[in-house]
Parts: structure tokens; C-alpha cells; sequence
């Protein structure tokens, strides 16, 4: 790999990891204290309107995103073109989740769901404006400009949200928390990056744009709604409060899973697209990036699943610890997700959008096995199924974008599992420290002490690669600070 591209990747990481991590960390501080103030049954609400907003959200792009991206010989006119689509979409988007709050309350059987649902329909405009914008710095890998915007709208959304719930808003501080986070995003977007748009619309843009774009509408859309299956069977066929606790060990679990996904996903997409006509440069990168992702990914949710009782009694309180529960096995079912946008972003850079649609259908078929074991047998048994689809879906994407450039899964699989085990034995011995009787911030303590000296201990004494290779990126970036 050139230096050139391995510094361009760097950087980009390092900005989109900030971007996230930062905008995140603050989003989690903040809620941590309004775990403290709002009850699981207002976080349960909240979990009912994430699944149209989720959904809507992703026809709002349209897969346009992704299609700019690739896109080598970019014109004014296929920005201007992919912007006035996703604000007309947005805006019937939004009329039709106004109109669906009523259905949507009666079918939950939640009389509240009504006006938030009304109030909460606005964030679909908000996110269809911020788009384009996000997809040209993206382009440029300028995630620099994001972090800033990112930073800004979580403080400040954090500071209305927690306002809202000391004054007894209850569950509006949750919804004012959410607009007010996407508003300011978005205006700070509008403001920081110099792209302006134009109202001119191509038809002969739209056609090119979509013809990549709809497969992967249509296979995000997909795995989006499957996603958001789980809140539904459990909001249904249970309770808004397990809705709540589970919605919350989510979150815990999105922090470093759902973050590393995102961040490996608008990094590598742009810098393997733009070699992606160089196989051997092409394929070393994509080697590197699995390694030292899922290093971090083993490490990071074996780790969470083995604190995850004092963790969240610490931080939240004992009342979610159904939270804790879902959490531990989330994070074993949610370890692979970074690996699955590695792979599936290697189909999108080989303009393989059909061989990436007709890969969500046969996941999702097989993904009703465990929505079925939600229904009929537990939340339990549905979690556990998820693991077991995920190794399966893992199988399926690595099959087909690792024999497009000569990396199989068994050599993806030798290049992971030294990370996998070194993970497994560290997990061990920290999760059993949770059985000894102490204070649950002494047994947090010790848990990550302990847990921190077994990674870099044997991670020294085997000279693992891929642990190197993030010690010298720290290493130099300490050294240029």
C-alpha cells in the first residue's frame, strides 16, 4: 500500500473515529443522566418512533449517497440533482409519518405515541437537508469539517435534553434532545462546507445515479427494517419498559460496535473506490483494514460483555439491569458488524449493487428464524439467534467480495482469529472477577485494569500485527502532536 493512500486513510480515520466517538461520547454522558431522570417505559416510546425514522431515513438517500461516491467523473449537476430528490422525498416522507401517528399509537397500543410521533415526523426534512452535504465531504474524505459539526450539536442538544427532564418534560426531552441534535447538525453542515447547490435537475444524472443507487436502497432498506423488526416484536408481543431496557443495552452496545461499523464503512468506501481499478493495492487494503478492525472489534464487545453488570450499575443504576442482560449477548452478536460493512463496502466499490441486493434478500429469509423465536419462545432466544444469522451472513458476504480479489474466507478467517482468542482469553478472567463480592465501582475497576494488561501483555509478547499497527498510528500521532 502507497504512503500517500495509507496517510489519506489514516486521517480519515482519525477524523471520522473523532467525529463519532466524540459526538457519541457526549451523547452517551448525557445519557447516562437522563437514565437517571426518565424511566424505561419514556425510553420504550422513543423506541417505537426510532423504527419509522430509521426506515424513512434510509429511503431519504436513496442509495444516491453511495452511487456520488463511486462515481469517478463527478459533475455539479449529480450533487443538484441527488439534492432536489431527497428534499422532495423527505417532505412526503414527513407528511406520511404525520398521518401514520394514529395507526402507529393504535397498533402499540400507547395513546402518547401520537403527538411525539408528529413532533418527531420533522427530523425526516432535517436529515433528507444535511445529506448531499455529508456525502460531499465524505467524497472528499473531510471528516474534519463533520466532527465539528458533530461536536456542536451534541452539546448543545445534550444541554436541552437534560434542561427539558430537570423542568418534568419526561419523555418530550428525549424528542427535543433528538430535533435539536439533527437541526443544529444540519445548519452547521449548511455553514462549515462550501458546497452550495444549484436548483437544476438532470434527468440523464437521476437515471445514472439511480440505476447504481436502487440496489442499494433496496438492500439498505431491507436490512434496516430488519433491524428495527427486533424493537417491534419486543414493543408487541412484551412491554414498552423491556422495550426501554433493551433499546438502552443497544446503546451500550452501538458505542464502540455501531461507531467502528460507521467509521470503517465512510472511510473505506471512498479510499478503496478511488483504487479500486489496482487488484493487488485494492486487496492489500482491504486485508489491513479486516486485521486491525476486528482487533479492535474483539477486544472492545468481548471486553463490554464481561463488564457489563457493573458498568451499567455503576453508571445508570440497578433498575436497567434487564439492560445489562441484553447487552452481554448484543455484544457477542454485534462484534461482527464492522466486518460485514468491510465486506459489503467491497461489493459497492466493484459496482456489484445487484450481487449486494440479492445477498440482503437471502440473509433476511434466513433472519426469520430468529424474529420467530422472539415471538414464540423469548427475547432470549431471539438474541441468540441473531449471533447465529450473523456468523451465516458474514459467511455469505465474505464468500462473494473476498473472491472478487483473491482474499477467501479462510484466509480472512486466519487473519482474524488470533484477535478472536486473544480477545476470548482475556474476556474470561474479567468476567469472573463480577462474582466477587465488592463494590460495584471496585469490581469496574479492577475489571478494566485487569482486562487492559492481558491485551497489551500478550499482545506484546506474540508481536501481533494488527495491535502494532495501531500502536504505531497512536505513536505518531502523539509524536507530531
Amino acid at each position: 500500500m502507497k504512503e500517500s493512500l495509507k496517510n489519506r486513510t489514516i486521517k480519515g480515520t482519525f477524523w471520522s473515529g473523532l467525529d463519532s466517538f466524540a459526538s457519541q461520547g457526549i451523547m452517551f454522558l448525557v445519557g447516562l443522566v437522563l437514565a437517571r431522570l426518565l424511566n424505561p417505559h419514556e425510553y420504550g416510546l422513543i423506541g417505537y418512533i426510532t423504527i419509522l425514522t430509521a426506515i424513512f431515513n434510509s429511503i431519504v438517500d436513496s442509495g444516491f449517497s453511495s452511487a456520488l461516491i463511486r462515481k469517478k467523473d463527478i459533475r455539479a449537476i449529480d450533487y443538484n440533482t441527488a439534492f432536489i430528490f431527497n428534499i422532495i422525498i423527505s417532505i412526503l416522507l414527513c407528511a406520511a409519518m404525520f398521518l401514520l401517528a394514529r395507526p402507529i399509537s393504535r397498533f402499540f397500543n400507547e395513546p402518547q405515541l401520537v403527538q411525539l410521533v408528529k413532533a418527531m415526523s420533522v427530523i425526516v426534512v432535517i436529515n433528507g437537508l444535511a445529506i448531499i452535504q455529508r456525502t460531499n465531504l465524505t467524497k472528499n474524505v473531510d471528516f474534519k469539517t463533520q466532527t465539528k459539526a458533530s461536536l456542536i450539536s451534541s452539546i448543545s442538544s445534550g444541554i436541552v435534553g437534560i434542561g427539558m427532564a430537570l423542568y418534568g418534560f419526561g419523555v418530550w426531552s428525549l424528542v427535543g434532545q433528538q430535533i435539536t441534535r439533527q437541526l443544529l447538525n444540519t445548519v452547521c453542515l449548511w455553514i462549515l462546507n462550501k458546497w452550495l447547490p444549484r436548483f437544476e435537475f438532470s434527468w440523464q444524472s437521476f437515471r445514472e445515479l439511480f440505476n447504481f443507487g436502487w440496489k442499494l436502497l433496496a438492500s439498505g432498506l431491507i436490512d434496516t427494517i430488519w433491524k428495527q423488526v427486533s424493537n417491534m416484536v419486543i414493543g408487541k408481543y412484551y412491554s414498552t419498559s423491556s422495550l426501554g431496557q433493551y433499546t438502552r443495552g443497544q446503546q451500550f452496545a452501538d458505542i464502540f460496535s455501531a461507531n467502528m461499523t460507521s467509521i470503517i464503512q465512510r472511510v473505506s468506501y471512498p479510499v478503496l473506490s478511488s483504487i479500486q481499478d489496482e487488484r493487488d493495492r485494492m486487496k492489500e487494503g482491504y486485508r489491513k483494514i479486516i486485521k486491525v478492525t476486528m482487533f479492535m472489534s474483539f477486544v472492545l464487545m468481548f471486553g463490554l460483555a464481561a463488564i457489563a453488570t457493573p458498568l451499567l450499575t455503576v453508571l445508570i443504576g440497578r433498575q436497567w439491569m434487564e439492560a445489562a442482560h441484553y447487552l452481554q449477548i448484543l455484544c457477542f452478536s454485534m462484534c461482527l458488524y464492522p466486518l460485514h460493512a468491510i465486506n459489503l463496502n467491497m461489493l459497492q466499490v466493484q459496482g456489484r449493487s445487484d450481487l449486494l441486493l440479492k445477498l440482503e434478500i437471502i440473509k433476511k429469509i434466513i433472519a426469520i428464524g430468529p424474529i420467530l423465536l422472539g415471538i414464540f419462545m423469548g427475547i432470549d432466544w431471539m438474541l441468540y439467534g441473531w449471533i447465529i444469522t450473523g456468523i451465516i451472513s458474514y459467511l455469505l458476504n465474505a464468500m462473494y467480495s473476498g473472491n472478487m480479489i483473491g482474499y477467501s474466507i479462510p484466509a480472512q478467517v486466519r487473519d482474524i482469529l488470533p484477535s478472536f482468542a486473544l480477545a476470548a482469553i482475556m474476556a474470561i478472567p474479567v468476567y469472573l472477577l463480577t462474582f466477587i463480592e465488592l463494590q460495584p465501582i471496585l469490581t469496574l475497576l479492577f475489571q478494566l485494569c485487569l482486562g487492559a494488561a492481558i491485551i497489551i501483555s500478550l499482545s506484546e509478547l506474540f508481536k501481533l500485527e494488527e495491535y502494532i499497527e495501531i500502536k504505531g498510528i497512536i505513536l505518531g500521532f502523539i509524536k507530531r502532536k
